[in-house]
C-alpha cells in the first residue's frame, strides 16, 4: 500500500508531500490542474523512462519518493533480495531522482538499485490502469495475455513455446544443412585443409616458449659459452674460486672456534654455503659440456617458430587457439560429410517435435477456449453492473497471422463486443465508444485481477485509475463509481476523476489545484475535509459559479453515495 508520496520540481510540482490511505482514493481538481501528473510521478516509482523535460525550469534535478507498505516476504526473492534489501518495519522507501541530462538514479531503502529492480518491485506494489492503457485492450497479442493469464496457461505455454523452438532449430539447421551444394564442397574442401595443416604440425600449446628459449641459446651459443666457463671458473676452477675462500674461510673459523666457541654456530652456514657452490659448480660444468653450436638445429627451430607464427596469424594468435580451431573445423568437416545421415535425423527430430507441439498445443487452445467462456460470463456480469445490462462479450478464436504455429501457440483472439441487444458482436476497436472501452477496462481488470495476482506470486495493494472514467456520465459514472469502492474493499485504490458521481464514493478525497507563482506555475494537493469536500462536488456538478443548489446536491449526493456503500458492504 503506498503511504505517503513525495515529489520536488516535478512538472508543475514545487515541493509536494501527501500521505494516502486504505480504500478508495480520489483527486480531482480543474482540466490542466496537473492530476495526472500524480499517477506520472508514481509511474516513475514503478520503473517508467525518466526525462529531463519534467524537471521544473528553475531546477537542475527532480526527485520523486514513495513509502510503501508491504509483506516481509516481498523481497524473500529476486533483485532485492540478491541487493540485501529488506524492508524496514513493514515499509520500502522508492526513490527517483532525475538530472538535467537526462539520466536518472533509482533507490530503494537508501540503496542504489536498476530500473530492472524497480519493474520487478512494481509487480508487488501497484498497478497502474490509465487512458493509453486502454488502447491495448485493442492488441490480439494483449488479448491473448490476458486470456491465458485469466486461464492460468503459464506452464502449458512455456511448454509450448520450448518446443516450438525444438522445432524451428530443427528447421534452422535443416535449411543450412540443405544449402547449396556447390557451397558444401567448398566448405569441404577448406576445411579437410585447414585440419590437415594444423593437424600435420603436431602443435603443442608450450611448445613456443621452450622452442624461442632454445633459438636464443644456439643463437648466441659462444657467449653462452664462455659465461659458463666464466662462472665455472669463478665458482670452482681458479686458484681463488669461491669454494676455495669458502674452504680457507672453514678453517679459520675451526681454529677459532677453539678459542671462542660461539664461533662454532659459523661451521654449518659455511658448510651449506660451499655445497651450495660446489652443486652450482657441477650444474655448471655439466651444462657447459654439453653445449655446442648446431647450425643444423638452430635453423630447425627457426623453421618450426615460423610455421607456428603463421599458423596464429591464420587461425589464432595463440596455440591454444590455433589447436581449437583445427578441432572445430574437424567437427564442421564431418558435419559436413555426414550431412546426409544428420539431415535423416534432424527430421525424424523435427517430425517428433511437430508431433509434440500439435498434441500440447492442441490442449493448450482447448484450455483457452473453455476459459474463454468463463471470461464471458465474468465480464459480462461485471459490464452488467456499470450499467451496460444488454451488453454481449465474447473471444473469439482463429489462427496466428502470418504462419499457423507460433511460440504462443496456435490461437489468435480477438475480444468482441455487442453493447446493445439485436447487434452483432464486434471487434472492441470497432465499435467501443470511450465511455465503453472505459467500462469495459474496468470490467475486464476487476475479473482479470486475482488471476494476475496469482501469476505474478504477488499481491499489489494499490490499483490505480488514471481517468478511467472518461466519456462517462450519470447512472454510469455512479455504477463506475460503486465498482471502484468494491474493489478498495481488498485493494488500495487510486483513482484520478473529473466526475462527482465517481469522486462521491471516496473514502479520501484529494484536490489538486495549479495556482500562480511569481516565476512560474505550480501544483499542489491536499487531502478535503469534509466541508470542504462538499465545496469540491458542488464545484464538479455547476462549474466555477457554485450555486446554493449545487451545494445541496453535493451533500445529497455524498450521503446517497454512503448509503450505497454501506448497502454493498
Amino acid at each position: 500500500m503506498l503511504l505517503e508520496l513525495n515529489a520536488e520540481n516535478y512538472a508543475v510540482v514545487e515541493k509536494l508531500r501527501v500521505r494516502f490511505h486504505r480504500g478508495l482514493n480520489l483527486l480531482t481538481g480543474e482540466t490542466g490542474s496537473g492530476k495526472s501528473i500524480i499517477v506520472d510521478a508514481l509511474s516513475l516509482l514503478l520503473g517508467a523512462r525518466a526525462s529531463s523535460d519534467v524537471i521544473r525550469s528553475d531546477s537542475r534535478r527532480a526527485r520523486v519518493a514513495g513509502v510503501f507498505e508491504v509483506d516481509h516476504g516481498l523481497t524473500g526473492k529476486g533483485s532485492l533480495s540478491q541487493a540485501g534489501i529488506e524492508p524496514e518495519d513493514g515499509e520500502l522507501i522508492v526513490e527517483r531522482e532525475i538530472l538535467a541530462n537526462g539520466k536518472s538514479r533509482a533507490y530503494v531503502n537508501g540503496r542504489v538499485v536498476t530500473l530492472g529492480v524497480l519493474r520487478e518491485l512494481a509487480a508487488a506494489l501497484a498497478d497502474i490502469h490509465g487512458q493509453h492503457e486502454q488502447q491495448r485492450l485493442f492488441s490480439a497479442r494483449a488479448q491473448l495475455d490476458m486470456l491465458d493469464a485469466f486461464a492460468g496457461t503459464a506452464p502449458q505455454l512455456a511448454e509450448v513455446a520450448e518446443i516450438y523452438r525444438e522445432w524451428r532449430a530443427a528447421a534452422d539447421r535443416l535449411r543450412e544443412l540443405r544449402n547449396n551444394q556447390q557451397e558444401r564442397l567448398r566448405l569441404l574442401d577448406l576445411y579437410r585443409f585447414q585440419h590437415r595443416e594444423i593437424a600435420e604440425a603436431k602443435l603443442d600449446a608450450s611448445e613456443r616458449q621452450t622452442l624461442e628459449r632454445e633459438r636464443d641459446v644456439l643463437s648466441n651459443i659462444e657467449r653462452v659459452l664462455e659465461s659458463a666457463a666464466r662462472a665455472y671458473d669463478a665458482l670452482y676452477d681458479a686458484e681463488d674460486s669461491a669454494t676455495a675462500q669458502l674452504a680457507a674461510a672453514q678453517r679459520d673459523v675451526e681454529e677459532l672456534s677453539r678459542f671462542d666457541t660461539d664461533a662454532a654456530a659459523w661451521r654449518s652456514p659455511l658448510e651449506s654455503a660451499r655445497a651450495s657452490v660446489d652443486d652450482v659448480a657441477l650444474d655448471l660444468r655439466s651444462y657447459r659440456d654439453r653445449l655446442e653450436p648446431d647450425p643444423r638445429k638452430l635453423a630447425e627451430i627457426e623453421d618450426r617458430l615460423a610455421l607456428i607464427e603463421r599458423l596464429c596469424r591464420k587461425y589464432g594468435p595463440t596455440l591454444t587457439e590455433v589447436i581449437a580451431y583445427g578441432q572445430e573445423v574437424e567437427r564442421r568437416h564431418a558435419d559436413l560429410e555426414s550431412s546426409d545421415e544428420q539431415i535423416e535425423r534432424i527430421e525424424a527430430a523435427q517430425a517428433e517435435s511437430a508431433t509434440r507441439y500439435a498434441a500440447r498445443a492442441a490442449a493448450l487452445s482447448k484450455k483457452r477456449q473453455q476459459a474463454s467462456k468463463r471470461l464471458s460470463k465474468l465480464v459480462e456480469k461485471e459490464l452488467a453492473s456499470l450499467a451496460m445490462e444488454k451488453a454481449v462479450f465474447q473471444v473469439d478464436f482463429g489462427p496466428p497471422e502470418g504462419a499457423p504455429w507460433s511460440p504462443s501457440g496456435i490461437d489468435k483472439v480477438r475480444f468482441l463486443i455487442s453493447a446493445n441487444r439485436g447487434q452483432p458482436p464486434r471487434p472492441l476497436a470497432d465499435v467501443a465508444s470511450g465511455g465503453e472501452l472505459s467500462r469495459i477496462a474496468l470490467a475486464l481488470k476487476t475479473c482479470l485481477l486475482p488471476t494476475l495476482l496469482v501469476e505474478a506470486n504477488a499481491i499489489p495493494r494499490t490499483l490505480v485509475f488514471d481517468e478511467i472514467d472518461s466519456g462517462i456520465g450519470g447512472r454510469v459514472a455512479e455504477s463506475v463509481g460503486r465498482r471502484l469502492h468494491d474493489l478498495a474493499r481488498s485493494h488500495q485504490v487510486l483513482c484520478v476523476t473529473h466526475l462527482p458521481q465517481v469522486a462521491g464514493f471516496a473514502d479520501a478525497h484529494y484536490h489538486v489545484q495549479k495556482r500562480e507563482g511569481k516565476t512560474a506555475a505550480f501544483a499542489t494537493l491536499s487531502e478535503l475535509s469534509e466541508p470542504e469536500r462538499v465545496a469540491e462536488l458542488a464545484r464538479m456538478l455547476s462549474g466555477e459559479n457554485v450555486t446554493a443548489s449545487a451545494v445541496e446536491h453535493a451533500q445529497e449526493m455524498l450521503k446517497a453515495q454512503r448509503r450505497k456503500a454501506a448497502q454493498a458492504g
